[in-house]
């Protein structure tokens, strides 16, 4: 799952004034594959899912995407972006590569 902030609540005092509690959802990403590195993991995500999120929750681009989001859920583990790379072929992303750090226990 990737966590990424909530869309503000329009009307909302609280948030025009600073003082609303950030809220967050979570997006499926599927399908995907991991690959276990030396001190990260790497998460390969289907590109057609990718654009699919981008498409619907109206983001400019997957890179955007990427750095609006908290982190990837993974088991209740909470797991950093450290970097987001995009693999194309013929002028059409098909797969992106997402190196995350899982949290100092």
């Amino acid at each position: 799952m990737l966590r990424i902030p909530a869309p503000a609540v329009a009307n909302s005092d609280g948030e025009q004034l600073g003082v609303a509690t950030p809220q967050f959802q979570d997006v499926d990403l599927a399908p995907v594959a991991f690959r276990k590195l030396e001190k990260t993991t790497m998460l390969l995500v289907s590109g057609n899912a990718v654009q699919s999120i981008v498409g619907s929750l109206q983001f400019n681009s997957a890179e955007v995407l990427f750095e609006t989001a908290v982190g990837v859920v993974v088991d209740s583990v909470l797991y950093t972006i450290l970097s987001n790379t995009a693999s194309t072929s013929d002028g059409k992303t098909y797969v992106y590569s997402l190196e995350l750090r899982a949290p100092d226990r």
